[in-house]
């Protein structure tokens, strides 16, 4: 690919730069497949230059993950995976920032035994749910970026000859990452404080629910009386900014937990797991999902939705415009972090603490007293498209259109 080099030594700035804004001495913990060694040594390099004590690289190796599945048995992934969750928590106390490049291969794990998929998961997810406390409570740094690797590359490019494809993604992922602006940093916080003005005239008209409608889709979603919009741009808790997810579209805020009523249904697929889930609809009542059917991947979704209580209620409520560029390029990711960023979303699972006025400081029971989702699990899938309206409704009845054919009407 010409310039290369280049455009990876820019994206690794904006892991570092804007993903988690890397401090003096601090430690950075990333988390890489094996197939993006390449990607580390940049992220490694850059975080070393901004002042980092020590970078510490986990990789991640998505042959031998098959592996354990189709030899390893049910028991082994029933256990509690407590030493992958003590050494971030460890780190996280010492003011560690984590980067985690995802680029799994969307169809992994097809074929395996499910019960497997959803012991792992659950496991795993409880482990490491005060880690996801961390971070969804605003006390970490951390961000997400995408590289490619052969088998996700393929998935999303089957036309191409196989030696194209990963080209062709890392082109796709560098034109999200606005890669070509002389200024990629300054564009990137420009974009943000875009998306903050949004999510401000959303606090503003202080909505007392949403309601969606959409072919498959009459949705309403309350929301908590001290909810609070907000955009991918965070401060943690020693007062660094950081960037979460790498690309961001969206403005999102909480769900009231026991107020979501109606039937949605998705509008892209939902890679997790190693697995894909398509063409799934999901009916709520009193904000518990009560029915659940799938064209593909319905086992796992409905072990996914059984793993804890908090499963079966949704936290986050992202609004996202058709129009966004990730949309409007057609390119189908098969996976959270770019699709995600093309459709309005929700979140099975926890909600993020700070979408709450005050949240960052509330424990899991006062949260859960404020109406907002907590557990270990956070499952985001995709429900908007261009077809979609949203209507907000004010505590005194007041009606506002919000979207209107997928995108802003405010």
């Amino acid at each position: 690919m010409k310039d290369f080099n280049e455009k990876l030594q820019k994206y690794a700035e904006l892991a570092v730069k804007v993903g988690v804004n890397v401090q003096p001495e601090q430690k950075v913990y990333l988390t890489v497949n094996i197939e993006n060694i390449d990607v580390a040594h940049a992220i490694t390099a850059e975080a070393y230059k901004a002042g980092a004590s020590e970078v510490i690289v986990k990789y991640v190796d998505s042959t031998l993950a098959r592996m354990k599945y189709d030899n390893a048995p049910l028991s082994i992934f029933e256990q509690e995976p407590t030493h992958y969750a003590n050494e971030r928590i460890e780190l996280a106390n010492e003011n560690a920032c984590f980067i985690s490049i995802a680029g799994q291969d969307p169809d992994l794990l097809n074929g395996v035994d499910a019960k497997k998929i959803a012991a792992g998961n659950k496991a795993t997810g409880k482990v490491m749910q005060p880690f996801l406390q961390l971070a969804q409570s605003d006390k970490i740094a951390w961000t997400v970026l995408g590289a490619p690797t052969k088998g996700w590359a393929a998935k999303v490019f089957p036309d191409l000859a196989p030696e194209d494809q990963i080209d062709a993604l890392w082109e796709a992922i560098f034109k999200t990452m606005r890669l070509d602006n002389e200024d990629h940093i300054g564009a990137w916080y420009a974009h943000e404080k875009t998306l903050t003005d949004k999510a401000a005239v959303l606090n503003d008209l202080h909505f007392e629910s949403l309601h969606y409608t959409a072919p498959g889709t009459d949705l309403t979603v309350g929301l908590p009386k001290k909810h609070l919009w907000v955009a991918a741009g965070s401060e943690n808790a020693a007062g660094t900014r950081f960037t979460a997810n790498l690309p961001t579209e969206e403005v999102f805020s909480a769900a009231e937990k026991t107020a979501v009523n109606g039937v949605v249904s998705s509008t892209k697929p939902l890679s997790y797991g190693g697995t894909v889930i398509d063409g799934f609809k999901l009916t709520f009542k009193d904000g518990r999902i009560t029915e659940v059917t799938a064209e593909r991947g319905e086992e796992v979704l409905k072990h996914l939705i059984d793993s804890d209580e908090a499963a079966k209620y949704i936290g986050e409520v992202a609004l996202v415009p058709h129009p966004s560029p990730i949309s409007q390029s057609g390119v189908l990711y098969y996976t959270t972090l770019f699709d995600e960023n093309a459709a309005n979303h929700f979140a099975i699972g926890s909600a993020y603490a700070f979408n709450i006025d005050g949240g960052k400081d509330m424990t899991t029971a006062e949260l859960e007293a404020e109406g907002i989702n907590q557990g270990p699990v956070h499952v985001d899938f995709m429900v908007g498209s261009g077809e979609m309206d949203i209507d907000g409704v004010q505590a005194d009845g007041t009606v506002v259109p919000v979207f209107r054919n997928g995108d802003w009407a405010i």
